[in-house]
């Protein structure tokens, strides 16, 4: 962990970021498109029973 000294003596702790990794064009990120899919089904399941209560 970073730590720096500010004016009047305070210290100031900044956690240490994670390494970037640049993607090539169309590598794939694991089971991504799968999670979106989900994702959009879980919101029109959750769409539907909100209709279906009111």
């Amino acid at each position: 962990m970073q730590v720096t000294e500010e004016d009047g003596g305070k210290l100031n702790a900044f956690a240490r970021e994670p390494r970037m990794v640049v993607m090539e064009k169309g590598e794939a990120n694991g089971p991504s498109r799968l999670l979106l899919i989900g994702g959009v089904v879980l919101v029109v399941v959750l769409v539907a029973v909100a209709a279906g209560i009111s």
